[in-house]
């Protein structure tokens, strides 16, 4: 019989009020893991926990913190393999993606072992004389922490690190739908030597676990990542929280890629392939939107078909697969959901959207390419988050930006083009938080901010040194020295 996983709380593996059980997408009849529930009271206990935690955590020395975070990186990257397998199994990325992604989070802890050490402040005069003013930072205490299905260790990594390199204290709720990956970063966790309490697991509903994050007093800060709906509930209970939480919100997009008629028409195809379907199409940051100026606009699309004709969908774990399974049922009925929707629409489904059947029973759904789309149909103004990509018609660049920033995302934008005017214009006047030129929306390097705008994201950016924005909170000091 398979043991149940147990949850960390106070330093100590227990059981739960529950069973959640991890269904591999690739192959339904295959079950991953059964992972313990946390209950409300258990959440409680986790929170508890890392309020004692906190003060020695606080004051803890950048070296300890240092040769934690470095641990727990060296031990992610000695195991990328296997947690890739792991990753690819439960949620359905390919081999490939699975274990990039575990090596980016294991670069991330790397990352946030060397900023432990360069904590910074600033000393200076004050206007009044002989008075010395000190500017610092400090860990903001307990920080509730829920992440999603799609990214299952790469985004619990970017909130980890960087909470306990700045010596805040954790209670992390990984997704219920793929606890697998976040249990056995836990796991590596639990063993960098981190006092007890420090980081605590909790697995379980957001209506349970996460709502009880939400109204506990003794967290001070909440990091989301997930749908625009649950971010704004989350936004509205932190304000209304008695004391306010602090909270910063990673939500959806409708990320637009334009390809103007002086492209590399090879590049481009490339490019809008890897950012619409890789991963499934099951990334915030996944170009649904392609514009196109009517010079290559036929050409595009026939290439496009071309493309996505030689793509293998089959088993995650398969080798020379391009695209796994979707997530799970409930993701698969919303992308057929839209596909429906698109033709209601009037919008020409030119390639794909057909189920597909493999050897093992799973989530198989070939990628479904659009044309003939406008920016009022829902297909184009709402995130699908699935492999399903609209083709927009646009006669100029000044109108594909105008169609590119038309929606009430910002989180990802990109261009094709030769033109050093247009792409410099593009990245100046495109209303997101990242921009690509000739790249894919999808893909930020560790070390640098992660966030958009508008609806897509609230509150201080992810990744890199921008993160201490969030996990820190600003103290003026002055002295007179008499």
């Amino acid at each position: 019989m398979t043991a149940i996983l147990k949850n960390f709380i106070g330093g100590e593996w227990v059981d739960g009020s529950g069973i959640t059980k991890n269904i591999n997408p690739s192959n339904t009849n295959d079950v991953v893991g059964e992972y313990a529930k946390a209950d409300k009271a258990q959440t409680e206990k986790a929170i508890a926990a890392a309020k004692a935690a906190f003060p020695a955590w606080a004051r803890s020395t950048p070296q300890e913190r240092y040769d934690a975070l470095t641990k727990i990186s060296t031990e992610i990257l000695a195991r990328k393999e296997e947690l890739g397998r792991l990753l690819a199994r439960e949620e359905g990325k390919t081999l490939p993606e699975g274990i990039g992604e575990v090596a980016r989070a294991g670069q991330i802890f790397a990352f946030f072992a060397g900023e432990a050490l360069r904590l910074i402040g600033e000393k200076g005069a004050s206007v009044r004389p002989g008075l010395e003013v000190e500017i610092t930072r400090e860990p903001v205490g307990v920080v509730g922490m829920i992440t999603p299905w799609n990214f299952p260790i790469a985004i619990p990594a970017w909130k980890i690190a960087p909470a306990l390199c700045y010596g805040n204290t954790v209670v992390f709720k990984p997704a219920e739908l793929v606890p697998g990956s976040g249990h056995a970063l836990s796991e590596i966790i639990t063993r960098s030597g981190i006092p007890a309490g420090v980081f605590n697991l909790v697995v379980g509903s957001g209506s349970v676990v996460g709502q009880t994050l939400l109204e506990h007093p003794d967290v001070a800060a909440i990091s989301f990542t997930g749908s625009v709906q649950t971010g704004r509930k989350i936004a509205q209970a932190c304000v209304l929280s008695n004391p306010m939480k602090k909270f910063q919100l990673e939500m959806g997009g409708k990320n637009p890629l334009v390809v103007l008629d002086d492209a590399d028409l090879k590049t481009a195809v490339e490019v809008a392939v890897n950012g619409a379907y890789f991963s499934t199409g099951q990334r915030c940051t996944a170009s649904s939107r392609l514009i196109v100026t009517e010079g290559i606009h036929d050409r595009f699309v026939a290439a496009m078909a071309e493309r996505l004709k030689g793509l293998s969908v089959d088993d995650a774990l398969k080798a020379g697969v391009h695209i796994g399974p979707v997530v799970d049922q409930s993701q698969l009925d919303q992308d057929l959901r839209y596909i429906k929707i698109g033709k209601d629409e009037g919008a020409k489904l030119a390639f794909g959207g057909e189920l597909l059947k493999r050897e093992n029973p799973g989530h198989y759904l070939q990628p479904a390419l659009f044309t003939e789309a406008n920016n009022n149909m829902r297909i184009a103004r709402e995130e699908i988050f699935g492999p399903v990509a609209a083709v927009i018609r646009a006669k100029n660049y000044e109108e594909a930006l105008a169609i590119s920033n038309d929606t009430e995302f910002g989180l990802a934008s990109g261009i094709c083009t030769t033109s050093l005017k247009y792409a410099s214009h593009y990245k100046r006047n495109s209303e997101s938080g990242m921009v690509m030129v000739n790249l894919p929306t999808a893909g930020v390097d560790y070390h640098v901010p992660f966030g958009g705008r508008k609806g897509s994201s609230y509150g201080a950016r992810e990744q890199g040194s921008y993160a201490r924005e969030f996990y820190t909170t600003v103290k003026t000091g002055y002295t007179n020295p008499g």
